[in-house]
């Protein structure tokens, strides 16, 4: 990847409706090869996919749950077990195995704390393994992002 992929990409991030022409003119090059290093970067699953990010709280998910999941122990059928099981529910936006003092952290977003309740109580602890789960609220988001930070990235100079 050159500087014009790096363009691509951040303007991408910050605008992944603009059209190829604005694109193209974004980060001087002419729209044809504009559009084939986009259809390259997609290709090679640099760009993965195109998604609108919709704000929580207009959609009545104004409650965020950072969630620390410990297992009964860590087996690979287990791990598979329980990464299945949180797959399979919307509720849980982010899911990391971590290092540390447990095993995985999910990031939740419900309605409210009944919702959260019960989604505790049907599934979390339900799922395959789960012997510790500790959840902490959000208060207030202060910096979300789903921009890579490209300066940090390395690219052909």
């Amino acid at each position: 990847m050159d500087q014009y992929d790096h363009n691509i990409l951040g303007h991408l991030q910050e605008d992944g409706r603009a059209t190829n022409v604005e694109l193209a003119e974004t980060v001087g090059l002419s729209p044809s090869p504009c559009l084939r290093r986009v259809r390259e970067l997609e290709r090679q699953g640099v760009i993965r996919q195109y998604a609108a990010l919709l704000d929580p709280a207009a959609v009545g998910l104004g409650v965020s749950v950072l969630a620390q999941v410990s297992l009964e122990r860590q087996v690979e059928a287990l791990l598979d077990d329980f990464e299945a099981h949180i797959r399979a529910r919307p509720e849980v936006v982010e899911c990391y195995l971590m290092t540390g003092d447990h095993d995985y952290m999910l990031r939740i977003v419900v309605p409210d704390l009944e919702a959260y309740r019960t989604f505790v109580l049907d599934h979390l602890a339900k799922a395959p393994g789960v012997s510790n789960i500790r959840s902490s609220f959000a208060l207030k988001q202060v910096k979300y992002s789903t921009a890579l930070p490209l300066d940090h990235a390395a690219f052909e100079r």
